[in-house]
């Protein structure tokens, strides 16, 4: 099998898809550290065959080529595409992407990926762990670099236990609560739901009518963090418990032997000492044996990665059809 580490004119290709937009990312082969990348705030569609390919080639390909021009980039010879729902909704793009790719550009070698292995390989390459990505929702995967292992990211209504939305769900319960003079409730978090959402008796009507229920949720968290960091009790066992929960994710996926390495993902991360305290907690009980690390790249330069190690013939993460799929 031919690698392409020898030529320093290949180029390859990573792209992030979620709930967002899209992301694009342009490097070479040789290294994968991206020299361009843009962005779209227009998700893929989703129809009745999962994904569609049709408007995700039509954002890729221009981009690419665009790209590619003001880069004075030669052929791209891999590209790599994580996506959000690859693993349950992704058999348009898996049916669809290895020609269309191929046609346009020329590239027949592709990865396809969920997001989560795009978050794991941007966080820590191709080294054992685990990596919990955590955001609205929260998944956490774990590899032994033989076989992947997967915990939660099975949404509001069954999982994603420890995310924002689980956060913001149960600040609302305690304001809830409160509302009602019931125990373990918080006048607090009463307070800044009543300020955010209007009187606490029409949140139902606010909330369950709602198609987006886990980014409303979501975006409460912060609050429950702000309440935390005020000396709220009920607002800081919220986080404690939440702490508890993203632990355990990591834990049930995190290689038993060796010593792995654990990181953490995406924006539910950004809320600071409130949830960040409680977890270092948390992951030194659960998994002693395993060593915390920074992430070191996000999802889009993780597919970049994907690409590159593609590319070289260095890739070393283990393929499984839903997960991480290749054509070579």
């Amino acid at each position: 099998m031919r690698s392409y580490v020898s030529s320093p004119d290949a180029w390859v290709v990573g792209v992030d898809s979620g709930g967002s937009g899209l992301r694009i990312a342009l490097g070479r082969a040789a290294d994968g550290v991206a020299v361009e990348t843009v962005a779209s705030r227009e998700p893929v569609r989703t129809g009745p065959g999962g994904m569609e390919a049709a408007p995700l080639l039509a954002q890729v390909l221009p981009a690419v080529e665009a790209m590619r021009g003001r880069a004075g980039a030669g052929a791209v010879v891999a590209v790599a595409v994580g996506a959000a729902g690859m693993a349950t909704l992704g058999d348009e793009l898996r049916a669809v992407l290895p020609g269309a790719l191929d046609q346009a550009l020329g590239v027949r070698r592709l990865a396809l990926a969920a997001d989560a292995v795009t978050a794991y390989a941007g966080a820590l390459g191709q080294r054992p762990g685990a990596v919990v990505a955590g955001g609205t929702g929260l998944i956490a995967l774990g590899t032994d670099l033989n076989t992947w292992r997967r915990a939660d990211g099975w949404g509001h209504l069954l999982g994603d236990c420890g995310s924002g939305a689980w956060i913001g769900r149960a600040g609302l319960e305690a304001a809830m609560r409160a509302f009602d003079g019931r125990r373990g409730g918080s006048p607090a978090l009463l307070a800044r739901a009543e300020e955010r959402f209007g009187p606490a008796a029409g949140l139902p009507a606010a909330l369950y009518p709602r198609s987006d229920r886990p980014a409303v949720l979501a975006s409460f968290a912060p609050e429950v963090a702000h309440a935390a960091t005020a000396g709220d009790p009920v607002a800081a066992e919220i986080l404690r418990r939440a702490a508890a929960h993203v632990a355990e994710a990591a834990s049930a996926v995190c290689p038993a032997a060796g010593a792995p390495e654990v990181a953490l993902t995406g924006g539910l991360f950004m809320m600071g000492d409130p949830l960040l305290v409680p977890l270092r907690a948390e992951l030194a009980d659960q998994l002693p044996h395993a060593r915390p690390v920074p992430a070191a790249g996000d999802p889009l330069a993780g597919s970049l990665a994907l690409a590159a190690w593609l590319a070289t013939d260095t890739l070393r993460l283990p393929t499984e059809p839903r997960l991480l799929q290749l054509t070579r």
